[in-house]
């Protein structure tokens, strides 16, 4: 019974958003077993991503009406569902592993579960970028990087959309902690994940994070930036949340960085390009990319790879003499994001060919 539990439990986290792969040495079910009570793995099984009060999880699945509260308050407290408290209301839904569960256990975080998820990554989860589906995460370039005369749609613009959020968290990077208990993160800073609206105050509550105003969260865009950070909200008009990621530690960048053709699976309007007559080969712009886009020619210029580029705009604010630019690309190359993350979730299971209605109402139809 409790090996089933756990593997339907897999199976279940499969269904949603990235995935949660199987593996051959199992690392992926010792890693739920850490997480999940067999009691918690059950109550899973039964939910879904839509939010829910306890009242209606209890009458729906038989349950005890208290203590499925009891039950469903720990499960979020320990990030492994997600709760939303609004006018005295409080409901819950299941997560995904990524964006969602994996990103909310940065107090568990140890050098024991920092290997099991790097074990897993390395076995399974490292692929998920050669899947043609949309990813969670998009690339949209540092606001430096932008040509001032452009007409920059407002969700390609990370300033505007912390101006147009009145709440916002600032956490620490859940991957730079995983990589830094295994003593192999880089020496980016760690403090750069935003959150916006009830997901902030999900991080908050849950004593993962810190509020934050605007002005604050605008100097944090800045300070990473200038770090040279890749800016990549959720793949929604209005993100429930905004990473600033490197290629070292970031499981999507390092995922995206195996592939030949990175730039293909990336949710970006522009592109870098660099002018050979301008350049002086100073390579300052090798350091700063992510997704090792950028090589030096025979004649000591930069030369930036189309396929490998995703618009961070990164190598264009760090250029001394100005040879680099961004251009947009052609408008049926642009990646427009969805309109709400229950869409994007719908859009990723259809080209997943999985599904979000949990794995027991399925069996039941």
């Amino acid at each position: 019974m409790s090996e089933d539990v756990y593997k339907k439990l897999r199976k279940q986290l499969d269904q949603y958003s990235l995935g949660f792969p199987e593996t051959q040495s199992g690392i992926e079910i010792k890693i739920l077993r850490k997480l999940f009570t067999e009691e918690e793995a059950l109550m899973y099984l039964d939910l879904t991503m839509q939010l829910e009060a306890p009242e209606s999880v209890a009458g729906r699945t038989g349950r005890d009406q208290k203590k499925a509260a009891e039950l469903l308050e720990g499960m979020a407290q320990k990030g492994l569902i997600f709760r939303l408290r609004r006018e005295g209301a409080v409901r819950y839904g299941a997560a995904p592993f990524v964006i969602g569960s994996y990103e909310y256990q940065l107090k568990k975080m140890d050098r024991e579960f920092a290997e099991m998820i790097e074990a897993f990554m390395t076995e399974g989860f490292l692929e998920v970028a050669k899947d043609e589906f949309i990813l969670p995460l998009r690339t949209i370039p540092v606001n430096q990087a932008l040509d001032a005369s452009w007409q920059v749609a407002p969700y390609d613009d990370a300033k505007t959309i912390i101006k147009g959020t009145k709440k916002i968290s600032l956490a620490d990077c859940i991957c730079r902690v995983q990589k830094g208990h295994l003593e192999e993160a880089c020496d980016k800073p760690l403090e750069v994940c935003l959150a916006f609206g009830s997901h902030a105050d999900f991080y908050v509550e849950n004593g993962l994070g810190r509020y934050i105003t605007q002005e604050e969260a605008l100097a944090v865009l800045d300070a990473c930036e200038k770090a040279g950070l890749v800016n990549q909200p959720a793949s929604i008009v209005n993100p429930g949340g905004m990473c600033n990621c490197c290629g070292d530690c970031c499981g999507l960048l390092r995922s995206l960085n195996r592939l030949s053709n990175p730039a293909e699976r990336v949710m970006s309007s522009y592109f870098a390009v660099s002018d050979q007559d301008t350049c002086t080969g100073c390579e300052a712009c090798l350091a700063r990319c992510q997704m090792n886009a950028i090589t030096m020619s025979d004649t000591e210029t930069a030369i930036i790879s189309r396929e490998r580029c995703i618009g961070c705009g990164l190598c264009v604010t760090t250029c001394p003499v100005d040879a680099i630019e961004l251009k947009l690309k052609p408008e049926d190359l642009r990646g427009r994001p969805m309109s709400s993350g229950q869409e994007l979730m719908m859009k990723t299971a259809e080209a997943r060919g999985t599904s979000l209605i949990p794995l027991s109402m399925l069996e039941k139809r």
